[in-house]
């Protein structure tokens, strides 16, 4: 049973939230919280595998108390917003968010989202993957500290790295690089330790980055 803490200051997006997981038979809704600040003490409290989480809020932003919660608790954070917003990707992305989804989610979609971030990936919006990989193009050369680190994956956590950085899922890479599954969960394990990474959304993020990846390319 996956347990769920939903944080938003709206009352009827919280409740909404809420009673979408309360009814899903591998979930439990386990607490609400309407600000950054009671957000952060509650998770402390009841220990959440799943945080929804609001960007926007008085008080204690979402950034900042995903970044508390992060820190000091072994819990996924999804961050949902009304806002399509570079800067707030970037921040989320940086205080350990998992998923970044807008608010105009659809109730299925929503759940997916919940079960795939509990599973151990990432999910970002498609409206924000691609403002993300286009603004990391922008950006130009690549950062060469970052590009170092490269040198600590073997050939096949770099290739296991690039495919991640399309977007595929575990089963899609397997089929890229004739794998099995077990063996690209093993590599995308061994590589965010390496290059010291928190999930697949920092790993896509690096990618690009470190210039293993040109946007653009196949």
């Amino acid at each position: 049973m996956l347990r769920v803490l939903v944080v938003d200051d709206q009352d009827l997006f919280r409740g909404g939230f809420a009673m979408i997981l309360g009814v899903q038979p591998d979930m439990e809704v386990i607490g609400e919280a309407a600000d950054g600040a009671a957000a952060i003490r509650l998770a402390a409290d009841v220990k959440p595998d799943i945080v929804l989480m609001d960007i926007r809020m008085p008080g204690v932003d979402g950034v900042t108390a995903t970044r508390e919660i992060c820190a000091q608790t072994s819990a996924k954070v999804i961050v949902l917003t009304m806002f399509d917003v570079d800067e707030y990707v970037y921040a989320a992305l940086g205080a350990g968010a998992s998923g970044f989804l807008l608010k105009d989610i659809r109730r299925d979609d929503l759940v997916n989202a919940i079960r795939l971030v509990a599973a151990g990936d990432a999910l970002l919006a498609p409206s924000v993957t691609r403002r993300l990989i286009a603004d990391l193009a922008r950006r130009g050369h690549p950062v060469p500290a970052l590009a170092a680190r490269l040198g600590t994956l073997t050939d096949r956590e770099r290739d296991t790295l690039r495919q991640l950085a399309r977007g595929l899922s575990n089963v899609e890479i397997a089929g890229e690089l004739y794998v099995s599954e077990h063996t690209v969960k093993t590599h995308v394990s061994n590589l965010l330790s390496k290059l010291g990474l928190r999930d697949r959304a920092q790993a896509v993020v690096f990618a690009y980055e470190s210039g293993l990846v040109i946007a653009g390319e196949n």
